[in-house]
């Protein structure tokens, strides 16, 4: 069962939490390519989980979430200014990986259709 106020509150608070990593953070940490995939908050509006995408090594990934930890104080600050709740949601960020995994099976199916397209030699001596 899907509940209408929670789906609101989390593309609010994705809308938000965009805005303040985009223009107010300043932390050297943050990778510049980092973008929210999704929000959930939980059934009761305490906590809200941030998954986040970052274009970069393993190295800018971890200093990203590890910048986003430290801000998470001051982002839920904002939040709660911007949004009227009665208990701000806590910040959980977690990386996201699926479109990096999207983007490698891709690459791998491409790999396979084309070998499988280009004609071996056995199939050339037949002809």
């Amino acid at each position: 069962m899907s509940y209408p106020r929670v789906k609101r509150l989390s593309e609010e608070i994705k809308k938000i939490a965009s805005t303040l990593i985009r223009n107010e953070l300043k932390d050297p940490r943050i990778a510049p390519m980092t973008s929210i995939i999704e929000v959930d908050v939980t059934r009761d509006l305490r906590y809200a989980t941030i998954y986040i995408s970052v274009l970069g090594n393993n190295k800018q990934k971890s200093s990203t979430i590890e910048g986003l930890e430290k801000a998470k104080g001051f982002m839920r600050r904002e939040i709660g200014k911007k949004i009227k709740v009665r208990y701000t949601p806590e910040l959980i960020f977690k990386l996201d990986e699926s479109i990096e995994r999207g983007v490698y099976m891709y690459d791998v199916i491409t790999k396979v259709n084309e070998s499988d397209s280009t004609p071996s030699d056995e199939e050339k001596s037949d002809e």
